[in-house]
């Protein structure tokens, strides 16, 4: 069947591409390209702070609900008709038309609101052909969306003088708070703006922006918006003067937020106030010290959000370095992992709560790991040196773990910073030979307490706890004690040189985290976590709810008998206790120290904690393991000969340690006898430069040798 050319099909065709053009002719997204302010809420949606547009206006992004006030005065203002034309009145173009040609100029646009949202997303020079066009969108818009969703388009893109674009915007900017919260008055102040933004800016022209919202105030009292006494108080109400700064709380958590977005975060408004007061005030008293800057954010371990944030403390006291977001950014880690290796050696067996760890010097490949108090205890027990904060156990207890699992688990608990082979960091990892970001070690610590991987065993964490809470607390008060105080596991650290100061706290509910220092990284003399950092986290503990629960001891595991003396799984000769582990703790090493059924420990081990235990009593005999130890030096030391004021060389004291209280120890220096000791096994010696080897004998034969090289 062949297609008849009519005049009927011809205006068929024409309509069917009519309708189409007219389906399609107006864009998705009407405002493409525009950009927008960052805006970032707080958890109960009232503002942080924000920052300016790419094109530098303050334009808030979109919202979808306009406040109703300033709905009804703007209807009131520019189209009385608006909820009820189909996106133009033509009775009102029609009486624009009549009095812009009785002026001989425009007086008068006859636009409606929905043809003025055409006109602001298109941009296009005001003239009749526009209009027209504007008109047909306008229609297009009304089938599109619904009334309320055209007003807030047109609320979110009106201008309302200077740099200010949006209902949003201009609130705060005139009036310091949120659209919602406007008077009747300020509402009305609104809603005349963008009729003539230029010359209606609240800094001049205040007389004719007054009469005209006077005007529209009567004109919402004659429709009955508005009672008689609202008309009266809102005519009295002050026309706003230059913009005001908006709020800028959490400003360097506002600085991370995605830009030209609005965001609303975790962050709780009242609590943030709280933090920064508390964290300013600490860090303002430390900058007398020389210690400039101060970091801290709270997160809710319910939730892993962030619920306060201080970049860095007091941004309006003049500084190098104060814009530097200090939550962010790598710093020497310190002590503040040392939890994180605990926690991980008891759950995977290398070691028990309570498993005693080496305290005694060591050399190796030239580190020599110290104390901080630089003394050395024999024997410690794990717990206790983690509440002690000690790196030499620390230290003896990465290289039983493995440094390569470490590495592993602390890049399973998010620290993307820790980006070297494992090689690279070596046992310096676990005393702050890596950086970490503030906020990262807190959100790690936070993920800790909620069981996420790699500490999902719960008895291995609980043990965590138990001996984070027996760390000192700043201002000396024992929780057992007091009932008022508060209850926290916490971890300090100090970084070498003094250069950062750490403090993380953890309750069943929140997890804090403190960083004190310089933000330009120079040490400072007395930059310890526990004075600087520590103060600012309890600080901030007695802000949160109060809540006296604790973290419960957990079921499940396993219950074996455990070493009283030496905290390993117990061997036939050990004192027993029974005590319930993580579920690999029987993979861990029995008890070496009950060989002869006393408990005895190596020599050098012994030799120290003698002297913190005089209860220790040790074996006149042994039937395994060596009698004879060095204490110092380390094998593979390289030592350098002290010298006296005048240049004449001291020599260095070579320390052995034996069972035996009355052995008798000979000394050979390289092959050549140097001397004999009895009851106090130190002598004296000048080696000269390079490489030598010491050997000690007994009476019974049993020796020790150490190789070490004296500097050039």
């Amino acid at each position: 069947m062949s297609f008849r050319l009519t005049r009927k099909n011809l205006i068929l065709a024409a309509v069917a591409i009519l309708l189409l053009g007219y389906l399609f002719c107006l864009p998705r997204k009407l405002f493409k390209g525009v950009s927008y302010s960052t805006v970032v809420e707080s958890a109960e949606g009232d503002l942080l702070g924000a920052r300016i547009a790419a094109d530098q206006q303050w334009r808030f992004p979109p919202c979808d609900a306009v406040p109703e006030r300033f709905a009804t005065a703007l209807v009131q203002f520019e189209d009385r008709h608006f909820w009820h034309h189909p996106g133009v009145n033509p009775f009102s173009m029609l009486r624009a038309a009549r009095d812009n040609i009785r002026s001989g100029h425009v007086v008068s646009g006859g636009s409606t609101i929905t043809m003025q949202v055409i006109r602001l997303s298109r941009q296009k020079e005001r003239t009749v052909w526009q209009k027209m066009i504007e008109s047909v969108l306008a229609t297009r818009l009304e089938l599109r969306h619904s009334k309320r969703k055209i007003l807030a388009l047109y609320a979110s893109h009106a201008p309302f003088g200077g740099n200010v674009v949006g209902l949003e915007a201009a609130s705060w900017r005139y009036f310091g708070r949120p659209a919602s919260e406007l008077s009747w008055g300020e509402s009305a102040t609104l809603a005349v703006l963008p009729n003539a933004p230029a010359t209606l800016h609240p800094g001049r022209g205040r007389e004719e922006l007054l009469q005209k919202r006077n005007r529209l105030l009567k004109r919402l009292l004659d429709h009955g918006d508005i009672s008689p006494e609202t008309y009266e108080a809102s005519c009295e109400e002050p026309l706003p003067d230059e913009p005001l700064p908006l709020p800028s709380l959490a400003s360097h958590y506002v600085e991370r937020c995605p830009r030209g977005e609005r965001t609303r975060s975790g962050i709780s408004l009242p609590l943030q106030m709280a933090v920064e007061a508390a964290v300013n005030r600490r860090s303002d008293e430390l900058a007398r010290e020389g210690i400039a800057d101060m970091a801290a954010l709270v997160i809710d371990n319910a939730t892993g959000q962030i619920v306060a944030y201080v970049g860095n403390a007091s941004l309006e006291r003049e500084r190098p370095g104060r814009q530097v977001d200090i939550a962010s950014s790598p710093r020497s880690t310190g002590s503040i992992l040392k939890p994180f290796l605990y926690a991980a050696a008891l759950q995977d067996g290398t070691i028990l709560p309570r498993t005693l760890l080496a305290d005694v010097p060591v050399n190796l490949s030239g580190f020599a790991p110290q104390n901080f108090d630089r003394q050395f205890y024999g024997a410690v027990p794990a717990d206790e040196a983690l509440a002690r904060s000690l790196n030499v156990p620390s230290v003896f207890l990465l290289r039983q773990y493995g440094i390569p699992k470490f590495w592993s688990v602390l890049r399973d608990a998010g620290l993307s910073t820790i980006t070297e082979s494992p090689e690279h960091y070596g046992l310096s990892l676990i005393l702050g030979g890596a950086e970490a970001r503030l906020d990262e070690i807190t959100a790690a610590y936070s993920a800790f307490v909620r069981g996420e991987a790699p500490f999902e065993d719960a008895l291995a964490r609980w043990y965590t706890y138990e001996a984070l809470k027996e760390v000192n607390r700043p201002d000396q008060l024992d929780w057992r004690l007091i009932g008022s105080v508060r209850k926290a596991a916490w971890k300090t650290g100090t970084s070498y040189g003094f250069r950062d100061a750490w403090a993380v706290g953890m309750t069943p509910a929140y997890t804090i985290g403190v960083w004190a220092g310089n933000a330009e990284g120079q040490g400072v003399p007395g930059l310890v976590g526990a004075r600087t950092a520590g103060p600012v986290l309890f600080d901030i503990l007695n802000l949160l709810p109060r809540s006296d629960a604790w973290f419960p001891e957990p079921s499940g595991g396993i219950w074996a008998d455990v070493c009283k003396d030496s905290g390993h799984l117990a061997g036939p000769d050990c004192p027993a206790v029974s005590m319930q582990l993580p579920e690999k703790g029987l993979d861990s090493d029995p008890c070496p120290y009950h060989g002869s059924g006393e408990f005895v420990l190596p020599p050098a081990m012994e030799w120290y904690y003698r002297q913190k235990h005089p209860e220790y009593t040790g074996a006149v005999s042994r039937t395994a393991g060596a009698a004879v130890q060095f204490i110092y030096p380390q094998s593979g030391a390289v030592l350098a000969l002290p010298r006296q004021l005048s240049g004449e060389v001291e020599g260095i004291v070579f320390r052995v340690a034996h069972h035996r209280p009355d052995a008798t120890l000979w000394w050979h220096l390289d092959r050549s006898y140097v001397g004999e000791t009895t009851l106090r096994h130190e002598l004296l010696l000048a080696p000269a430069p390079g490489p030598h080897t010491i050997t000690v004998v007994d009476q019974d034969g049993s020796t020790a040798t150490v190789s070490f090289t004296i500097a050039q």
